[in-house]
């Protein structure tokens, strides 16, 4: 039987995914790229075959997507994120319409057709606002974890609203709420209702068609989530592990690929 690998190079994890000629995954990684793209893909691949019992040369066909794709020397082919991301959504969930994908460094909103085709996106790449990293400098000027964010959100009994999407002139706005003794569980709440509104004013673009799907790193975020929902207006789903949606996207563009 052949297997196929999808490696989803982003700027803070790597992705990949391997799956069966059937489309089933068969073994997947999340490690951090840090400074060499290249050197994090293969470890990322390393990770997945190992996990799914598999030798490298047992990989018919590997296609890299995200922003550092064109550094996985592995790859037959570099597809873009959205093609991959929409694809990986559409597959984990079939009825799926739109796709809020909110990464390390970027954040972005598929809206989905018939058969999963990409009909319209919009995607911020040029401002940290509304994406992973906003959040991980917030949870660092706390001194919380990023695992940490959700919980206390949740846990809030009440919000602070944070003027400033501009990641500098936030992490001074906390600053200052910390020094005023500011509870920090509400002013986590208010940093998530400030991502949460940067992203959601992406829609206004692509509209929203349910079934919504959150995918990217900061999916694991419950307080992000949640609060997602209730400015949408509707329920949102979240794969099992929404980092991988866009590396199983491109592992099943690699069985395509290789059917041709």
């Amino acid at each position: 039987m052949s297997y196929y690998a999808g490696i989803d190079v982003g700027s803070l994890s790597s992705d990949a995914v391997i799956v069966d000629a059937a489309g089933g995954i068969k073994g997947w990684a999340v490690t951090e790229t840090g400074a060499h793209s290249t050197n994090a893909a293969s470890a990322a691949l390393d990770k997945a075959l190992e996990r799914a019992g598999l030798r490298p040369d047992q990989v018919a066909y590997t296609v890299a997507t995200g922003y550092g794709r064109a550094a996985v020397p592995q790859a037959g082919k570099k597809v873009t994120e959205i093609t991959c991301h929409a694809l990986g959504a559409y597959t984990l969930f079939p009825e799926v319409g739109t796709v809020v994908d909110i990464g390390g460094q970027d954040s972005k909103v598929i809206r989905l057709g018939e058969n999963g085709k990409v009909v319209d996106f919009v995607m911020n790449d040029k401002c940290a606002a509304g994406t992973g990293r906003f959040l991980e400098v917030m949870a660092a000027k706390l001194g919380v974890t990023l695992d940490d964010l959700g919980r206390l959100s949740l846990g809030a009994e009440g919000e602070v609203a944070i003027s400033s999407v501009c990641t500098v002139f936030a992490e001074s706005e906390v600053v200052s709420l910390v020094a005023k003794n500011q509870p920090i569980p509400q002013i986590i709440k208010g940093l998530h209702r400030a991502v949460v509104n940067r992203v959601a004013a992406m829609t206004g673009t692509t509209g929203v068609r349910e079934q919504v799907i959150m995918s990217g790193g900061v999916a694991k975020n419950a307080g992000v989530v949640k609060l997602m929902a209730e400015r949408l207006g509707v329920e949102i789903s979240v794969p099992d592990e929404p980092q991988i949606v866009g590396a199983l996207g491109a592992a099943l563009l690699a069985a395509r690929e290789d059917a041709v």
